[in-house]
């Protein structure tokens, strides 16, 4: 399926799926949950779901000679976290653009967590204030030119990776490696629930899960507040890797499945039922979540066990891309737990 593009390895291999059986019981047990460990597929800065993502653009980056990786996120990114881990392990140069998407007060949150790190491994990093969007943004492209004037070679890395002509790949190749996991496993996932905000992790699953018409047992759980422009992103992006990897018919609009119910109060702000799923989580399985990412599509996944939405018997597959070091940001919060 993705024999025609070139991969650069950044994972330690296929990431491991695990049974949940204690939050399992704790939601009924009428749903047998499990979760395919993206948080664990790397030793690049603790890794997540965007290391594999930028296995198939960093050959793109190296062959076009470019010496500076360039991208933006919010203050808490686990992207350009990703990102600066990548450019390290490259020997390049990084370019962090930082947005303040996330209206949180916190005193320390630009000085813990993904942030911390991306000084750490040497990023350089522009702080701008500016409000949450997925789109392209004007401060990323004044920092592809600053880097420009300044005599480096920049790669544009879109927010997420996502809108890049090959950010849909990774998440293709992991709709591949379940199935091949599943083969191993004996039985088949019914359900997979990820979280959605700039779309490609969710929209290379489902042209990945398309193979094998599952397309519409993608769930996503829409964590960004606007889900209109993300579920347009999603299929833009999903039928443009459905192209590559030669799915051979069209996907349309009711093929992307995303739930808006939990997105709530705004983009990075946990509300008290994300806050309640991460200690859930955390309790039965000692698995930790973020209250950005995670932490929303738990919540959503626990609510929806618990209203039926899936039938009883199900395999529910929970995708966890990562991002638990957000959650230091956040500390005020968790103080008590």
């Amino acid at each position: 399926m993705l024999q025609d593009f070139e991969r650069y390895p950044l994972t330690f291999g296929p990431s491991p799926i695990e049974k949940l059986p204690r939050l399992s019981q704790a939601l009924g047990g009428a749903v047998d949950i499990y979760a395919k460990r993206e948080d664990c597929n790397s030793g690049l800065a603790f890794g997540g779901n965007k290391i594999r993502k930028l296995e198939y653009i960093v050959p793109d980056a190296l062959a076009s000679g470019a010496d500076t990786l360039v991208t933006i996120g919010g203050v808490q990114s686990n992207h350009t976290r990703q990102v600066a881990a990548v450019a390290a392990k490259l020997g390049l140069k990084c370019r962090l653009v930082q947005e303040s998407w996330v209206p949180f007060p916190d005193a320390v949150y630009d000085r813990v967590g993904n942030i911390l790190m991306s000084r750490v491994m040497g990023a350089e990093i522009e702080l701008v204030d500016e409000g949450f969007d997925i789109g392209i943004r004007e401060s990323w492209e004044r920092a592809l030119e600053d880097v420009k004037a300044k005599g480096g070679k920049p790669y544009a890395i879109p927010a997420g990776a996502s809108v890049h002509e090959l950010g849909g790949l990774g998440f293709a190749g992991f709709a591949e490696e379940v199935r091949q996991q599943e083969a191993e496993m004996g039985f088949v996932f019914d359900y997979i629930v990820v979280c959605t905000v700039t779309g490609s992790t969710h929209a290379g699953m489902l042209a990945g899960f398309a193979m094998d018409g599952r397309e519409r047992r993608v769930i996503g759980i829409d964590a960004s507040g606007t889900p209109a422009q993300t579920k347009a992103q999603v299929l833009e992006i999903a039928r443009r890797t459905a192209g590559q990897i030669g799915l051979g018919r069209a996907l349309g609009a009711d093929d992307v499945v995303l739930i808006e119910d939990y997105a709530y109060p705004a983009y990075g702000v946990p509300s008290e039922e994300t806050n309640e799923a991460i200690r859930m989580a955390a309790r039965t399985e000692g698995m930790m979540t973020d209250p950005v990412y995670e932490g929303k599509s738990m919540q959503g996944m626990i609510d929806l066990v618990k209203k039926g939405y899936f039938p009883a018997g199900s395999r529910v597959l929970y995708a966890h891309l990562g991002g638990v070091p957000a959650i230091n940001g956040y500390s005020y919060l968790y103080r008590n737990g």
